[in-house]
């Protein structure tokens, strides 16, 4: 009947169990920092101009290491779902490996390609006489380095889920492959696009590992948010706590306002 809604299944009273306990996971430790906040110190601990250069910083970098995310990673991603080229398989565990590895370990990486001594930073240096290291670009090319696999794997997904019968039907009726990659591909690709954008700016938000050894902690070049925390946890420790909550809420702000419930896909 018109209007009439189905009923919901009850969920196994067993799950609530862990369930609760995950959350509190989860939950406890941001309540800890809420209740070690000097509320009275807060507003004036938020508004210093390095952490003001910090928070404009990381929101800069954060969004073009997005930016970069997409235009490398849709391709890739793309080309890890569809291609039937041998080695596949050992391409997508190449392209996951900053999933599992240290960020520390991420930036020791990138620094031994793109330093003064790494065979593509000697490169860089030779062809425009500048370093990458210690710059702000430095940091972009760090946060996408870390940032870019949770995009592919979302995208891989979406592409493998969907399966290519309409791309094959394009292809029959004579469509060339650039045509059925624009009017085909991308249209399945755009829920899963907007929230690997979302969950990519926020693992760039908070990147600290890859950045601090690959671009260093300058203030007003390479100091992004979570490096000022560290920083002041070692003079300040109000002030670190203070700019561990802005950060949360920074981030609760982007996933919660930038990921519409049509890309979660309708659910209520």
């Amino acid at each position: 009947m018109a209007g009439v809604r189905p009923p919901h299944s009850r969920l196994p009273l067993v799950l609530w169990f862990p369930a609760v306990l995950a959350l509190a996971l989860v939950v406890l430790p941001v309540v800890g920092l809420l209740v070690r906040t000097d509320l009275t110190r807060f507003p004036s601990l938020l508004v210093t101009s390095s952490s003001l250069r910090a928070l404009k910083l990381s929101l800069t970098t954060a969004a073009l290491s997005t930016v970069a995310c997409v235009l490398l990673g849709v391709p890739l991603a793309v080309v890890l779902a569809r291609s039937r080229v041998p080695g596949i398989r050992l391409l997508r565990s190449v392209v996951l490996l900053p999933l599992v590895l240290p960020p520390v370990v991420g930036g020791l990486a990138l620094l031994y390609l793109l330093g003064r001594k790494g065979f593509l930073g000697q490169l860089v240096n030779w062809l425009t006489g500048q370093q990458v290291p210690f710059t702000t670009a430095a940091v972009v090319i760090a946060q996408t380095f870390v940032a870019m696999p949770f995009l592919v794997v979302g995208l891989e997904g979406a592409l493998r889920g969907s399966g290519d019968r309409y791309e094959q039907v394009a292809a029959t009726l004579g469509a060339r492959p650039w045509t059925v990659f624009r009017r085909v591909t991308m249209p399945l690709l755009l829920p899963a696009l907007g929230s690997g954008m979302v969950l990519s700016f926020a693992r760039a938000l908070g990147e600290f590992g890859a950045t601090i050894t690959f671009a260093g902690s300058l203030e007003g070049v390479t100091r992004t948010l979570p490096l000022e925390v560290y920083s002041q946890a070692e003079v300040d420790i109000d002030s670190a706590v203070a700019l561990s909550l802005l950060l949360i809420v920074v981030a609760i702000l982007v996933i919660a306002v930038a990921r519409p419930r049509s890309w979660e896909g309708g659910l209520r």
